[in-house]
């Protein structure tokens, strides 16, 4: 199988060989023949919204390394087209960034070419990053259609599901239920965040009164006790259900490891870190309750997560610190990264909290520079300049040498 590794030079050193690039590649190959659908702002939404799955190809004409990927793309959306799926299932469309502004800025997009997964007309939160082939693109379609729910044919199945992985689990009469196919479609949004299973007819019955299929959730039992977790509202209410499963499935706060850092750093939220030893079960515990009690509701403008110090040396010596020094607290803006003053201050009301709107303001930033904030002064000519420690978990995200970045083209 074809693999790439593109890297993405000097812009000043490859501006005319890309341009030469270009002009061989239009030469060969026309974007208007190809397979894949052209997206634009007129047609996005009845895509998305017509379609189960749906793969775009986020590309711009001038980029070398779009136009390296074009005629692969395209063929595998032949492929797909050839392998029969029932219509309304996929799509694998592209779409010219240059001449579509609007919608690169609505799904964020910084670097070309990107590929972005969209199930039941929402984006998947990772980007696709696997082989680019026709051959991975057409077996990564495949994976995306199979069903993401496991069927279970009695309820002691139930007993030996994963104590370490959170499930969601449906009790039905029958698969042909509109509520099944509302479930199927937030379990494909959601599978890599639970485990989703549903028993019909005898496998189900002694679970819920006939007629009335129930959904509920059962957490992972290594981290906690709680008992099954019943669904309340309409089963037949995507949204609804969608917003209950992720609020159960994707933990509040979340431990950050080499393996999922590049993830994390995807989503692009500051990140609020607890440094802790291993075997320290306690601050562990204490952060999380401190988080749930007074800063749920900032879970839209940062990540909240718990790191081993002794795997994360790195950040702590640039914060001046050492494994000796744990438990401790710090915030990662992706520029620079700013201790939180003493980690015992979280029993404090408000202190944390505080310490997060700072940085919001610019205040961390600023005192970094210039000492504490004098009240209502200049800043005095003679204060001595300094420079918060830079950031490392930023050297985690997705490698730059991958595409061509938006902002080395302006």
């Amino acid at each position: 199988m074809l693999k790439m590794n593109w890297k993405c030079p000097n812009l000043f050193n490859f501006k005319l060989s890309s341009c030469l690039f270009i002009l061989l590649c239009h030469s060969f190959y026309n974007p208007t023949d190809s397979g894949a659908v052209q997206i634009t702002q007129s047609n996005l939404d009845m895509v998305l919204a017509s379609n189960e799955v749906v793969f775009i190809n986020f590309y711009a004409e001038w980029c070398k390394f779009s136009n390296m990927l074009m005629p692969i793309f395209d063929d595998a959306a032949d492929e797909v087209t050839k392998a029969g799926y029932d219509t309304g299932k996929v799509v694998m469309g592209k779409v010219d960034c240059d001449k579509e502004g609007a919608i690169a800025t609505r799904f964020h997009i910084t670097k070309y070419p990107t590929l972005k997964l969209f199930r039941n007309g929402l984006p998947a939160k990772k980007e696709y990053r696997g082989q680019r082939s026709v051959e991975a693109f057409a077996e990564f379609i495949k994976k995306q259609l199979v069903d993401p729910i496991v069927t279970f044919s009695s309820i002691k199945e139930l007993h030996d599901l994963s104590d370490e992985k959170r499930h969601i689990i449906a009790y039905m009469d029958r698969r042909d239920q509109p509520e099944y196919d509302v479930i199927r479609k937030v379990a494909a949004s959601l599978k890599d965040e639970c485990l989703f299973h549903a028993g019909f007819g005898d496998a189900s019955q002694q679970m819920h009164p006939p007629g009335q299929p129930i959904v509920v959730f059962r957490a992972d039992q290594k981290t906690s006790t709680e008992p099954d977790e019943t669904y309340k509202g309409s089963l037949l209410n995507f949204d609804e259900l969608s917003s209950w499963v992720q609020e159960k499935c994707i933990p509040l706060v979340r431990e950050i490891t080499f393996e999922n850092a590049e993830e994390l750093t995807e989503e692009g939220l500051p990140f609020l870190i607890l440094f802790h030893h291993p075997d320290d079960t306690k601050s562990v515990k204490k952060y999380k309750e401190v988080i749930m009690s007074e800063l749920e509701s900032e879970k839209q403008n940062v990540n909240f997560l718990t790191a081993d110090g002794g795997r994360f040396e790195h950040p702590l010596h640039h914060l001046g610190k050492s494994t000796s020094d744990l438990p401790l607290i710090a915030i990662d803006s992706f520029r620079h990264m700013y201790l939180f003053p003493d980690y015992k201050d979280i029993e404090k009301p408000g202190q944390l909290k505080q310490f997060l709107l700072d940085l919001y303001s610019g205040k961390l930033h600023r005192e970094f520079h210039y000492g504490p904030d004098p009240v209502q002064e200049a800043i005095a000519s003679d204060v001595k300049v300094t420079t918060p420690p830079e950031s490392t978990f930023k050297k985690l995200a997705p490698s730059k040498n991958r595409y061509t970045l938006l902002r080395d083209e302006l």
